[in-house]
C-alpha cells in the first residue's frame, strides 16, 4: 500500500497555464528534431522548486515512477549516454535537474528530469516532501509547456500515476501539452503493443500517447518530432 498526500496534491489551485495561440505547424524532419535534442546540456540542479531560476524558454518536464526507463528515454532522445543519472539506488536522487536546448547560447526550451516516484525503499517522510515539491512544480511552473509521463506498459498506471494525472488534469484542459511514452516496448509482442496503446490512449485524458524502445529505438523520431513542435508553439498531429 502507498503512502500517499493525496489531500494535498488535490487541492492545490494551478496557476493559469500558457494559452498563447499556435501557428499553423510546417513539418520538421526527424533529423532536425534529434539535432536539437541532441544539443542538451546540463544547466542547473535544485532540491526545492524555489532554487529553480526563472525561465522565459519553454520547459519540458519528465516525470514517472523509479524504475518505467525515465533516464534511458531521456539519454536515448538527446543520444548522449549520461546525461541524465540513473541512481543506482532508485529514488535517490531527489533533485530537479534541467538541461539547456538550443545552440550555445540561443537557449531555445529547457528539459527538466524530475526524480522517480514510488520507490518502496524511499522513507516515508521523503516521499511525502518530495510529492509536494513536484506537486507544486506541476501546478505553478509558468514556462512549463509540456508533461512527459514514463510508463512501463507491462505494469500500466500505478495508484501513484493517477494521482499525477490528476493534478495535470486542469492545466492541461488550459493548454500543457501532455505525453505518455510507454518505455520497454520490444518486451512487447506486437498484439501486446496495440493492446497496450489502446488502453492508454483511454487513461491519458486526451494526451499523446507513444510507443518507445531505447534497445530497438521505437518511436525516438516520432517523439523527437512531437517534442520539437511543441517547444516551438506548433500543434502537432497526432498518430
Amino acid at each position: 500500500m502507498h503512502h500517499l498526500s493525496d489531500t494535498y496534491f488535490m487541492t492545490i489551485t494551478p496557476d493559469a497555464a500558457s494559452t498563447s495561440a499556435t501557428p499553423p505547424a510546417t513539418p520538421v524532419t526527424p533529423v532536425v528534431a534529434l539535432g536539437w535534442l541532441h544539443t542538451a546540456r546540463f544547466l542547473t540542479t535544485a532540491p526545492q522548486l524555489q532554487f529553480l531560476p526563472p525561465l522565459e524558454v519553454p520547459e519540458i518536464a519528465f516525470v514517472g515512477r523509479s524504475n518505467a526507463g525515465k533516464s534511458t528515454c531521456i539519454n536515448t532522445l538527446t543520444q548522449q549516454k549520461q546525461l541524465a543519472f540513473a541512481s543506482k539506488k532508485p529514488g535517490r536522487t531527489q533533485h530537479i535537474n534541467l538541461f539547456a536546448l538550443g545552440k550555445q547560447g540561443a537557449t531555445d526550451a529547457v528539459l527538466a528530469d524530475l526524480p522517480g516516484y514510488g520507490y518502496a525503499a524511499v522513507p516515508l517522510q521523503d516521499k511525502l516532501r518530495w510529492q509536494q515539491v513536484m506537486a507544486n512544480y506541476l501546478v505553478t511552473r509558468p514556462n512549463l509547456q509540456a508533461v512527459v509521463l514514463m510508463c512501463d506498459p507491462r505494469h500500466g498506471l500505478t495508484e501513484l500515476d493517477e494521482i499525477l494525472l490528476n493534478v495535470l488534469r486542469p492545466r492541461v484542459e488550459q493548454g500543457l501539452k501532455f505525453l505518455v511514452i510507454l518505455t520497454k516496448a520490444d518486451k512487447l509482442t506486437r498484439a501486446e503493443q496495440s493492446k497496450a496503446l489502446a488502453v492508454m490512449k483511454l487513461n491519458a485524458g486526451g494526451g499523446e500517447v507513444r510507443l518507445f524502445s531505447a534497445t530497438k529505438r521505437t518511436g525516438l523520431e516520432d517523439v523527437a518530432t512531437l517534442l520539437w513542435d511543441w517547444a516551438h508553439g506548433r500543434s502537432a498531429i497526432s498518430n
